[in-house]
């Protein structure tokens, strides 16, 4: 009687999968609730494309002000999660992403066609239009759809620089100002 055994395999790293679910998108963004705006990735084509998902629920505390009576999303957070999805697609590609935050430069093309409310499943689809890494950071361009159920509900171009968490913080024992009072 012959054994056969399988090789062991490590599970697939964030930057090999297409699909994440909310594990994953935790090790991948910086961002936690009530701000972590995407929810499941759901198509991942590295430095090219992503399709992620963010489930609208009545229970995020934007709805209590925004608008009580006709709970609508606002269209800053609709581009925040598109921006988080091409963050995830930008960070997936870097090993020491740890130390590294992602800021937005620049938002071009914001429109707004339809609004999103509670119970609607917003779908994300992000692709980047351009990826240049630059001495002590990355700089990336990306264009985002938003859709519910088939239909476009907002677009957008984000522009956003990758760079060390570290850059631009003094502490306060190394002799520069910090910018606070005395």
């Amino acid at each position: 009687m012959t054994e056969s055994t399988r090789p062991v395999t490590e599970a697939p790293s964030p930057a090999t999968k297409t699909v994440l679910d909310i594990h994953d998108i935790l090790k991948i963004l910086p961002h936690r609730y009530p701000l972590l705006l995407i929810d499941r990735v759901l198509e991942l084509e590295r430095k090219k494309r992503i399709v992620a998902i963010k489930n609208v629920t009545i229970n995020e505390p934007l709805f209590v002000g925004h608008f009580p009576g006709l709970p609508i999303m606002p269209g800053v957070l609709i581009i925040e999660a598109i921006a988080q999805a091409g963050g995830a697609l930008l960070l997936t590609e870097v090993e020491d992403r740890t130390d590294k935050v992602i800021l937005f430069t620049g938002i071009e093309r914001a429109k707004f066609r339809r609004p999103v409310s509670p119970g609607d499943e917003l779908r994300l689809e992000v692709e980047g239009t351009g990826w240049r890494p630059l001495p002590r950071m990355i700089a990336a361009k990306m264009r985002g759809i938003a859709y519910v159920a088939g239909k476009k509900v907002a677009e957008a171009t984000v522009s956003c620089q990758l760079i060390d968490s570290s850059r631009g913080r003094a502490s306060a024992d190394d002799g520069e100002d910090n910018g606070a009072p005395e």
